[in-house]
């Protein structure tokens, strides 16, 4: 609990057999009142190693589906939880556990919707190049960043961190289940987020790329930076009225929970 919130901490897994002990072992103890994997059939024992380490909500897709089918599964299970505020960590290591308490605070004092942990602020020894991240990765970073905050007019560090917290009221008033069930999807939902003027904050979060981080190949990171400048552009679009977007219709039916209805199965949906 934080200031009589509920917390919980989603883990969106696949492959992390050999990260994820690492990552649990730095959740703050006795802040979080509950954490949920989702594995989305992984080929390797994150399954097995999170029972080992007593991770009790586990929920597996039967199927791969997608990084972000992943998080529509963890948001769903999070809300049926009961969950007040949740935080989405990677289970690769790769974003400091340490600073959960730090990011929902934020979210708990309820001055914001949303919080970024930003591998950008703070630079130096604790920056994205100094941990690691790849030049080129780096330079796509603040590339698709300039653009699309002089698309969307919002001023954030980055559009693509892993690691993000988020109010229960944020959750349920974004049509999450329009977005991408592919790697895009965090990108639509910040984009969601910005149109429906949820005040989003950041805090600095030093980062790790390890020889066994979960890192998308070049070619599918080239996929998902023209789906960055599609999710841009289509925002734009609605803003000026010329286009009507499905992940920005937000008088569809494609909420994780609609209005009066309880949550539904988080594999199943």
């Amino acid at each position: 609990m934080i200031d009589g919130k509920k917390l919980v901490v989603v883990l969106p897994a696949f492959n992390a057999a050999g990260t994820l002990e690492l990552t649990f072992n730095d959740i703050p103890p006795g802040v979080v009142d509950e954490i949920i994997l989702v594995d989305d059939r992984s080929n390797d024992q994150t399954v097995e190693v999170a029972r080992k380490l007593g991770i009790t909500k586990i929920h597996v897709h039967p199927e791969n589906r997608g990084y972000g089918a992943n998080q529509k599964t963890c948001y769903r299970a999070a809300l049926a939880e009961g969950a007040d505020i949740v935080v989405m960590l990677h289970p690769d290591y790769q974003y400091e556990p340490k600073l959960i308490t730090a990011i929902a605070g934020m979210i708990a004092s309820g001055v914001y919707g949303v919080v970024l942990g930003s591998r950008i602020l703070g630079g130096g020894s604790s920056g994205a190049l100094a941990g690691g991240m790849p030049i080129w990765k780096y330079v796509a970073n603040r590339m698709l960043t300039a653009m699309q905050n002089l698309l969307t007019g919002a001023k954030l560090s980055e559009y693509h961190t892993g690691y993000r917290a988020f109010s229960r009221e944020a959750l349920l008033s974004l049509p999450l289940l329009a977005n991408s069930d592919d790697f895009v999807f965090d990108n639509q939902m910040l984009v969601q987020a910005i149109a429906r003027g949820i005040p989003i904050g950041e805090i600095s979060c030093p980062t790790r790329y390890r020889q066994d981080s979960s890192s998308i190949s070049f070619a599918r990171s080239v996929r998902y930076g023209l789906g960055v400048v599609r999710t841009s552009l289509a925002y734009r679009a609605w803003r000026w009225g010329l286009a009507r977007p499905a992940f920005l219709d937000f008088r569809s039916d494609r909420f994780l929970v609609a209005p009066g209805a309880s949550v539904k199965d988080p594999v199943t949906g």
